[in-house]
């Protein structure tokens, strides 16, 4: 009988021994980790590090996809991504900075663009909109 269960956009496990965590999406496999100083072996990014990493992925894809299907000479794009030390005044969290550089003969009302359409791409909607997350427990196998 063949499994017909769909699979998880990720894999995630760990051991009893450290933070040091395997990591598999769609045939890839990458640790995630801590640092030494909070126990860990920092053999990877933190879990916070893959989060703002897969923010300036998505946004440096989403800018280049568009461009590409408006034919814009966009010859790169580069995101720095980081979190300010403390909330803003009224928040929670604190903020994420993402600055963009966009690479190529780009006309000032591109680079707006290309700025505006970046910030809508999917992991920014998912962290703008709060997306729900639901847990729940299994048996292991």
């Amino acid at each position: 009988m063949t499994d017909t269960s769909p699979q998880p956009d990720a894999l995630v496990s760990i051991g009893a021994d450290s933070f040091r965590t395997e990591v598999r999406v769609d045939g890839h496999t990458f640790i995630a980790d801590e640092p030494a100083d909070v126990g860990g072996t920092n053999e990877g990014p933190t879990p916070v590090q893959l989060a703002l990493a897969a923010l300036g992925a998505c946004k440096v894809m989403t800018a280049r996809m568009y461009a590409a299907r408006k034919g814009w000479p966009l010859e790169g794009v580069v995101a720095s991504v980081d979190r300010a030390d403390r909330p803003e005044p009224g928040a929670s969290q604190p903020a994420i900075r993402v600055e963009l550089q966009l690479l190529g003969d780009l006309a000032d009302d591109q680079r707006d663009r290309l700025k505006d359409i970046a910030g809508r791409c999917p992991v920014s909607k998912m962290i703008r909109e709060a997306t729900p997350v639901e847990a729940t427990l299994t048996l292991p196998e």
